[in-house]
Formats: structure tokens, sequence, C-alpha cells
């Protein structure tokens, strides 16, 4: 193929890339920002310079073949360098500008992030924040992420992770649940009182507490284990909140879900003595891929993050 020809399939290697990484026609199109035809376009006139197929295609998916697996793994490295290198050239002028990816615990986003969000993009005009609203774990780079919000006891070592602030798990109910069934006084109290609870691998749910203050002179007291059970189950905090509000139990949440409820004396909260410990994590981070260039609009929303949150959620 003559050089002239090969410098023409550059943007074409470039929409493969992003197909791999998308697995699928539709989604590759949405990233870049074209039609799905043109995408199908593309792609087929890159098999047809290449003499050979490059992808499998099915209903829903598409797979590489071994030959477009080796184009992508071969272009991935240079692109990416292409990307960094552009956003560097922006990033002279000095002003943050363009699109962060975020993805973001679902609870966490609809109750504590999106609310502070218009403060940031009024700020920062020349910024655009793509925000993917997940309990899933998405892989960051594979999925093209700038940034991850994580609720964890620790971040993963082969990130960039800044702490954004402490968080606790509160239990909660509302004041007509207690009245009706009363309030336990006692971790162990609670195995008589309807619990809201988030599902975990364990057969029987069971919650876990230590006492925030031991009593003086004494060793800390050990921790207590409690199973529980309730009329629901839940995978999303702001879920069992507002059961809880709705007075089905006794609901243990992060202190970012129960804030508001707490603040407006909508809920109460019980056993504050007694720390609850795994059921959620205990810091809110931001975390990124390495990277050797980081855009200034990530730099500038990190930043922002972390003044935004750095109190924390107590009520």
């Amino acid at each position: 193929m003559k050089p002239q020809n090969i410098e023409a399939l550059w943007t074409h290697l470039h929409w493969l890339t992003v197909l791999a990484q998308q697995g699928s026609f539709t989604a590759a199109a949405l990233r870049l920002g074209v039609s799905k035809a043109a995408m199908s376009q593309r792609i087929a006139e890159l098999e047809r310079a290449a003499g050979a197929p490059l992808v499998q295609r099915t209903t829903r998916s598409v797979r590489l073949t071994e030959a477009g697996q080796r184009l992508v793994e071969d272009m991935r490295g240079p692109f990416e360098q292409i990307a960094h290198s552009f956003a560097g050239v922006r990033d002279l002028a000095g002003v943050p500008r363009g699109l962060v990816r975020v993805t973001a615990p679902v609870a966490f986003a609809r109750q504590q992030l999106v609310p502070r969000l218009a403060d940031f993009l009024r700020a920062q005009p020349e910024v655009r924040i793509e925000l993917d609203l997940s309990d899933r774990l998405s892989s960051l780079a594979m999925e093209g992420f700038d940034l991850a919000i994580r609720h964890t006891a620790a971040p993963p070592d082969t990130h960039v992770a800044w702490t954004l602030c402490e968080t606790r798990s509160v239990l909660v109910a509302s004041r007509a649940y207690l009245r009706r069934r009363g309030t336990p006084r006692e971790p162990q109290a609670l195995a008589g009182h309807d619990c809201l609870h988030y599902p975990r691998a364990q057969e029987t749910p069971t919650w876990h507490f230590e006492a925030r203050t031991p009593q003086k002179g004494k060793a800390a007291a050990p921790r207590i284990t409690v199973p529980v059970s309730g009329p629901l189950v839940a995978n999303n905090s702001e879920a069992l909140r507002d059961a809880a509000l709705g007075g089905l139990g006794i609901a243990l949440v992060p202190d970012f879900s129960a804030q508001s409820a707490l603040q407006s004396g909508k809920l109460q909260e019980v056993l504050p003595q007694w720390r609850s410990v795994g059921a959620f994590g205990e810091r809110l981070y931001a975390i990124r891929p390495y990277a050797t260039h980081v855009p200034q609009a990530v730099t500038a929303f990190v930043a922002w993050l972390r003044e935004a949150l750095a109190a924390g959620f107590a009520a």
C-alpha cells in the first residue's frame, strides 16, 4: 500500500481502537459522536484496505479477529500518546477546559455530588462533566473514565487516589417506628427489630459493632455481631433510607445518605454510642488511572471535590 493511502486510514485505525474498548458499534459511535452507519462504513473500509476481516459481528456485540486484535494492541499506545500530547498543548493556555468523564456511586452522586456541581461548572465554564451513576466497579482505562469516586476502605494501589473525606455508617429509623417498636439500647436488641439491610455474600445477614468510647479503665469491648432480618433488602442506600423514612424499620446506611433526613429530624440515629464495622467504606476517594499527563480540567475537578467534601457529612 502506498504511504499516502496508509495515512488516509489513521482515523479508521483510531475508530477501531474505540470499537475494541466499547464492545459494540452503537457504543463506539456514541463515544465518537458519529452515526452507527458511519462507524460501520469506516471499519468496512479498513478491512478492505487490510485485506482481512478485523471484526466478528453479532447482533449485540463485536469481537476482534486475531488481525484486528493485533492492530488494536499496536495502535493503543501511540493513540494514547497523541491524546496526552494534544491535551498538554491545550493546557498551555492555562485555563481548564474540555470533557471530564466521571463515574460515581448512585446514592452519593444523587444526594451529594449533583446538588454541588453547579458551583463547579459556573466557576469553570470551559469544563464539561459527563457523569456515570453506577455502583458497578468500572475499569477506568478500558471504559474511558478520567476519574472515579469510590466509597471504600482502601483504594486500589494500581491507581492514583486522593482522600475526599471520612465517612461512617449510621443506624437510622423514623420516630414513628421507634414509638411503635421501641428504641434498642444495645446492638443485640436489633435481632428483635425489622432491619433494612444491604445484601452481602454471607447467607445469614449480620451487622457488626464496636463501642465508640470504651469505658474508662477498661479494655476495648469485643466486637459484637448481630444477625438481622427485615421486610426489605436493597443494594442502594437511598432506597434503604427511604424505606426507613416510611417507617419500615431500622436501616444501616452511609452518613451521606442519611445526612439531610437526620438534619431535618425525619430520621433519628439509633445506637449512636456504637460504631458499625465493615458495612460500607470508611472514606470517599477520587481515583484516576496513572498517566504521564493529567489534563487541567481533571486536576481542577479533583481540587474542587476535595474542598467541597472536606467537612464530611455530619448531621
